[in-house]
């Protein structure tokens, strides 16, 4: 995902977009083309004011069909973008999905979601329905292979007490 609808600017259809990607000029440029769950939008005007990125979509006119996409998440086909130089940088939709093991071969569940906050972090879903933060760090996280589609993680102590 690189970035969720949020409230609309105004009365002509901008919308403030909360930025997921680190490169919000090139990804929602005039006729870049979204993937969400309710059908394709399709990027027509984009602007920055105040340090917010707002975006007018096509099809979407005014204030009320503007507000009527709050929350919607942007996604794009990870196929279409180009592959990253460094050999430790992952876009999050390249971790969602993976298999969590630890160093010593336990399985801890699958990521949900790579969170930003102040630091990345990996939601990891449980096998009984529960959520892990992991912090995305070289020392908790050693390993990433997409090839295997797994991580490996070495947990401090207390990382993974569930039982709190």
């Amino acid at each position: 995902m690189v970035g969720r609808i949020g409230r609309a600017h105004g009365i002509r259809g901008e919308v403030v977009i909360g930025v997921h990607t680190d490169e919000p000029d090139e990804r929602f440029a005039p006729g870049s083309v979204f993937d969400t769950d309710r059908g394709p939008l399709t990027v027509q005007t984009r602007r920055w004011h105040s340090s917010q990125l707002l975006v007018r979509f096509e099809g979407v006119a005014d204030r009320n069909a503007a507000e009527e996409l709050r929350g919607i998440w942007l996604g794009i086909d990870g196929d279409t973008l180009p592959p990253l130089d460094d050999p430790d940088e992952f876009r999050d939709q390249d971790l969602e999905g993976l298999d969590v093991l630890t160093t010593d071969g336990r399985s801890i569940g699958k990521v949900n979601a790579m969170q930003h906050l102040g630091q990345d972090v990996l939601e990891v879903q449980t096998p009984d329905g529960r959520s892990l933060l992991v912090p995305f760090v070289k020392a908790i996280v050693p390993e990433v292979d997409l090839t295997t589609r797994r991580i490996l993680i070495d947990p401090p102590p207390g990382l993974l007490d569930l039982d709190l």
